[in-house]
């Protein structure tokens, strides 16, 4: 298969939503990180995620709509959710929520669960894409299954060029981690950390939340206890370095690289996954990571390198 490269204009917009009304692939970026595109109606075209990706069929998918209107189509909506959509939609939050009985969107989606993880992105590119398509699109982060997530084109072409039929490459990802993930069980739960924190989401609803450590079943994504996971092996909080080691820092540190040399965790967020995927280019195959302050978007940033760092089978 060739990857068709493609820009963002009219045109490229144009055939990239062809391309998924064919039952194609496309990859394309959101303010989170590059998302590997759908039709999430069409049986045969999400199945082609999971092939392309290597993705175990049992992690469900996020779908992904134009407005928030849209999403009273898929769903069912509860109070607590609508309040949160109208607080960070468009923006980096998904929602899992019961799926309507006519929804039409495709059982592996869902993986066959009676919810579904939904998100009204802000990226222009993407926002562009998903009012031309006008449905709902699929997207799991454009990447090989457990692997570093995608920020940037090149990262998506070097995992998956010649199996997607296409990507957007115009633009990057500026938040660097994947959406907060929140469900309502019924008392609203962080299922997945990111840019979007609890105390945002306690000062919006009023009321205290749940992080949920581990799951015992996976019912969104990014559950996985092994997932973004470089080649080389990851070894966390180090506070000094081992020989051979490659060091990727925080803060004021003497490092190969540093996430942000200021110990800023905004900046750090956001230059997660493209450092992550710099730093296992170079040569050797252990990795030293400086401790990361657990508060805030921390708790998001702890949360990928622990899934990066997590043996695997």
């Amino acid at each position: 298969m060739h990857t068709l490269k493609l820009g963002s204009n009219p045109q490229d917009i144009e055939t990239a939503a062809q391309i998924l009304s064919q039952g194609g692939l496309v990859a394309f970026p959101t303010e989170t990180v590059f998302g590997l595109g759908a039709h999430a109606c069409d049986d045969t075209a999400v199945a082609k995620i999971y092939q392309a990706k290597g993705r175990p069929s049992f992690n469900p998918l996020i779908v992904h709509v134009a407005t928030i209107e849209m999403v009273a189509r898929y769903v069912h909506w509860t109070d607590q959710a609508r309040q949160i959509a109208d607080a960070f939609w468009p923006g980096p939050l998904t929602m899992v929520l019961p799926v309507r009985a006519d929804a039409g969107l495709s059982d592996l989606v869902r993986a066959g669960l009676p919810t579904v993880a939904i998100r009204v992105p802000r990226h222009t590119v993407a926002q562009q894409l998903l009012h031309r398509f006008s449905g709902p699109i699929a997207a799991p982060s454009a990447n090989p299954s457990g692997k570093i997530s995608p920020t940037r084109a090149e990262h998506v072409l070097s995992g998956l060029d010649g199996r997607i039929d296409a990507i957007l490459q115009d633009g990057h990802s500026e938040d660097g981690v994947e959406s907060t993930i929140l469900h309502f069980d019924p008392n609203p739960t962080i299922l997945r950390p990111g840019t979007i924190t609890a105390a945002q989401i306690e000062q919006v609803l009023g009321c205290p939340i749940t992080q949920l450590e581990q799951a015992d079943n996976i019912i969104a994504p990014g559950q996985m206890t092994s997932h973004y996971a470089p080649r080389g092996h990851v070894r966390l909080n180090a506070t000094h370095w081992k020989s051979g080691e490659k060091r990727l820092g925080f803060g004021a540190v003497a490092c190969d690289l540093n996430l942000s040399p200021n110990g800023d965790l905004a900046e750090a967020a956001a230059n997660l996954f493209a450092m992550l995927h710099e730093i296992d280019a170079l040569r050797g195959d252990q990795i030293a990571i400086s401790p990361i302050p657990n508060h805030g978007i921390g708790v998001a940033i702890n949360d990928r390198l622990k899934r990066a760092a997590a043996p695997r089978d």
